[in-house]
């Protein structure tokens, strides 16, 4: 009985904290991290491409191959100069041969080869990082757009118990002489509003959770709440915030990048136009060379030093490419730059303003509560309010809440949104204390 009751105990504790950590912003950020295919496809992306260091360096290392064949010659209806015919004969041979090449200089197109591929590996880097970053952003914006839609749909459904209410109290008054026709019906289509857009709610919240669950991969519990552990550290002013931008944000880091890239690009070609200079040796074994030699081994040791002096115009026209590349690489690098700051000075205005907005949304909300409660008491109460302004003060409160609610998620985005453009949204950047 007592093993009974402890594994109940257990699996009570185990659901409910699978349900607590289910419902944190931590655990929905790791999933996605660690599920979402289009950041493990940039993974993968990386992967592919640090094995561009791996090939580079085998240019300076030699080359061995081994090579073997077996050559069988038959020959009949022989005849000498005279006419006479020659028995018919056989002749099987056979060659080993192993050949190393040692490439010793080849204009430094090599190196250049080398030090382009470490650049593409921290552009993937980048890339990846990048990608991160959208993915994290995606998933906190459908995180809190859950919570925002799950209190909309909570909001619609008191306020048409509310406007529920008040038809059936609206019924009695009639039936009372309180009110009139006219008051009843402005209460039923209040109602016949507020059902529609319960509906509306219900619809778009299917649709929130959809999306979430595509971003993160994982399922959602029915009731997602707000997680207020998660610290976000923000910079404290715009020039901060562009300052850690030009050091971190990744769409600025690719642009120079690419500007290196397209310089080693540019070395490349050059170094074709450079001697090259390369070692080759070569032994083999041959059997039954011919009818009067058996067989035969062979050493052989060949420097080879070339210089391209000109290939039709195709080397030159290469070099004059490379150099329009590199410029155009130049201004996209001039063009990011200017972007990015821009971008950071919008997500921080946006900021900012959402902050602000939030403030007076709070007011506003409250005033709406303490007049809806007012004109409630003196409707309920029989005075001077009509069932107009009652609707209008109910309205007035749910899109109040609304609001308030919408602002909320708004301004936690905004936050999201101003680490990604400086470059600082993370894992380790949202850690709970």
């Amino acid at each position: 009985m007592k093993k009974i009751i402890k594994t109940i105990i257990l699996i009570t504790i185990f659901v409910q904290s699978s349900y607590l950590y289910a419902n944190d912003l931590e655990f929905y950020l790791q999933a996605a991290f660690k599920n979402n295919p289009k950041l493990n496809a940039e993974r993968e992306n990386l992967e592919a491409i640090r094995q561009n260091i791996n090939i580079s360096r085998s240019e300076f290392l030699p080359s061995l191959t081994i090579e073997g064949n077996q050559t069988s010659i038959e020959s009949s209806n022989q005849t000498n100069q005279s006419g006479s015919n020659l028995a018919d004969s056989n002749l099987n041979t056979e060659e080993k041969s192993i050949v190393i090449d040692q490439k010793v200089f080849s204009g430094f197109q090599n190196l250049n080869s080398l030090k382009k591929s470490k650049l593409e590996v921290e552009k993937a880097k980048s890339q990846l990082r990048q990608v991160e970053q959208e993915i994290l952003l995606k998933t906190a914006e459908a995180f809190y757009d859950l919570i925002f839609k799950n209190k909309n749909k909570s909001f619609n459904i008191d306020n048409v118990d509310l406007f529920e209410r008040q038809v059936e109290t609206d019924k009695a008054r009639l039936q009372k002489g309180e009110i009139n026709l006219t008051d009843l019906a402005q209460s039923e289509s209040s109602l016949s509003g507020a059902n529609a857009k319960l509906i509306k709610a219900e619809t778009e919240l299917i649709t929130s959770k959809a999306e979430f669950e595509k971003i993160t991969r994982v399922s959602i519990p029915e009731d997602v709440g707000p997680n207020d552990k998660i610290i976000i550290k923000l910079p404290t002013s715009l020039e901060e915030a562009i300052t850690i931008s030009e050091k971190k944000n990744p769409k600025l880091k690719i642009a120079r990048l690419d500007s290196l890239i397209s310089e080693k690009e540019l070395s490349i070609e050059k170094s074709k136009l450079s001697p090259s200079a390369s070692l080759n040796y070569s032994k083999s074994e041959n059997s039954d060379v011919s009818s009067t030699i058996d067989k035969s081994n062979k050493e052989t040791v060949k420097a080879t030093l070339s210089w391209p002096i000109i290939k039709g115009g195709k080397n030159y026209a290469s070099i004059k490419k490379s150099k329009h590349k590199r410029n155009k690489s130049k201004l996209i690098l001039n063009d990011q730059e200017n972007d990015v700051k821009t971008s950071v000075a919008n997500a921080w205005s946006v900021y900012k303003s959402t902050a602000s907005l939030l403030e007076a949304t709070k007011s506003q909300l409250k005033a709406a509560e303490i007049a809806n409660e007012g004109i409630t008491l003196e409707y309920d109460s029989g005075n001077t309010r009509t069932t107009l302004e009652l609707i209008q003060s109910r309205t007035l409160l749910l899109e109040s809440r609304i609001t308030f609610a919408r602002s909320e998620r708004d301004l936690i985005i905004s936050k999201f949104k101003l680490l990604a453009e400086i470059g600082d949204l993370s894992l380790n950047t949202l850690k709970t204390p």
